[in-house]
């Protein structure tokens, strides 16, 4: 369903000229929830300011919601590195205030899901972190389950939810 105020934003692919944007957003989303580089939250990635030549890979995705020509937020799905090829990771989910509690986060979600699917992928796994509530309640309304540890090698050291759904 669209509402009203999903019609102010476009989701489009990631373009090489957003990298710096959405470097500025998971910046500013991370350092307002204090998920800081030192802790290994993906704001410490060293592909933070390269997320379309990241997301350019084979299997990979990302897309950017725009509002009003700024850059306000993202989402994307990659292969889970160090894991079976039938697995994905949906990817740095960060959202400035202005696009939260739209419906454009289960939206983005959906439609990464939908994308990985279609590239064969049978199962997705992410991580967060608990002070994180919104985005992990999303993510159970989604249908992951919580799983007991980590899978992959995504170097984020301090997420301490890890999930799971099957595609």
């Amino acid at each position: 369903m669209t509402t009203a105020t999903q019609l102010e934003f476009q989701v489009r692919p990631i373009t090489p000229a957003d990298n710096p944007h959405l470097a500025r957003v998971i910046r500013e989303v991370s350092a307002e929830f204090g998920l800081t580089a030192d802790k290994g939250f993906t704001v410490s990635d060293p592909n933070l300011d390269r997320l379309f030549e990241l997301y350019s890979a084979d299997r990979s995705a990302y897309w950017v919601i725009e509002h009003q020509g700024q850059v306000v937020g993202g989402g994307g799905v990659a292969p889970l590195s160090c894991a079976a090829d039938d697995i994905c990771e949906l990817q740095k989910m960060y959202f400035l205030p202005q696009a939260r509690g739209t419906g454009l986060g289960r939206e983005m979600a959906l439609r990464a899901l939908e994308h990985a699917r279609s590239l064969g992928f049978r199962r997705c796994y992410l991580e967060t972190t608990g002070t994180l509530l919104s985005a992990v309640k999303l993510y159970h309304a989604l249908g992951f389950t919580l799983l007991d540890g980590p899978m992959g090698c995504t170097g984020h050291n301090d997420c301490e939810v890890w999930m799971i759904r099957d595609l």
